[in-house]
């Protein structure tokens, strides 16, 4: 992709799933990666570090604005700059709404939402400085069409849309761009957990592909919407997701 070599990228939730294969893929393409993430990121690091990349690890909290400050002030001291968040961290805690726990509501909105307003706002001062930055968020297509038993979810995947097209509608004129990518059904350690009769009589029937992604084709979602290549989408929401959605 063009434009991502030495390119400073902020993700979170980068210990594992869709986050890992974007940390690895953006070093790939040789950008310098701070693998953010409230659980050990160390294993990502290394395995970026072992192919010839660069990267640090930081522990973050996303509900936590202190937190978060820190993560920022810290790779700007290692690197000496933000080009790229990618808001990728995220958690599930499902029930259908009679069952629906006001616990389960707020955990799930402070982390998928709350915490992608956090972060966003901790780096736009370096990015409005430099008159340049991405800012990437994970929406979901359960964001865009809804789900049984996810309304906490849902909720905060159409929350985040409703952000980043405000978001680029007021800063597109300083040169910032904000997009959104809606992964369909990927095949991460949690959900190839799921028994295969559920996976086969449940979701893969849902897929015209006829297979789950891989967190490989998100992460490439992601390197194409950094990088140069794009410089003139702003606002949008790339669905990538086996036409599980038409």
């Amino acid at each position: 992709m063009r434009g991502l070599k030495n390119k400073v990228i902020i993700i979170t939730g980068a210990a594992s799933g869709i986050g890992k294969a974007t940390a690895l893929r953006f070093a790939e393409e040789g950008a310098k990666v701070a693998v953010a993430d409230f659980g050990d990121g160390t294993a990502t690091v290394n395995e970026v570090t072992a192919n010839g990349g660069e990267a640090v690890y930081v522990n973050v909290n996303v509900t936590d604005t202190d937190s978060v400050k820190a993560m920022v002030e810290k790779v700007v001291a290692v690197f000496g700059k933000v080009d790229v968040l990618i808001n990728n961290a995220g958690i599930t805690k499902d029930a259908m709404m009679k069952k629906m726990t006001r616990e389960a509501w707020d955990a799930v909105i402070n982390v998928n939402l709350t915490g992608v307003f956090n972060c966003t706002s901790a780096v736009l001062p370096y990015m409005l400085e430099q008159k340049s930055g991405v800012v990437l968020t994970s929406s979901s297509v359960v964001g865009i069409y809804g789900n049984l038993g996810q309304t906490n979810y849902a909720a905060t995947k159409w929350g985040v849309i409703g952000m980043t097209k405000s978001w680029a509608k007021e800063m597109a004129r300083n040169g910032l761009r904000f997009n959104c990518v809606a992964p369909g059904f990927i095949g991460t350690d949690m959900v190839k957990k799921i028994p295969e009769q559920v996976l086969q009589e449940k979701i893969l029937v849902k897929v015209p592909a006829g297979r789950l992604g891989e967190p490989e084709e998100i992460a490439a979602a992601f390197a194409f919407l950094a990088s140069d290549d794009a410089k003139f989408i702003n606002g949008t929401v790339l669905s990538v997701d086996g036409a599980c959605t038409l």
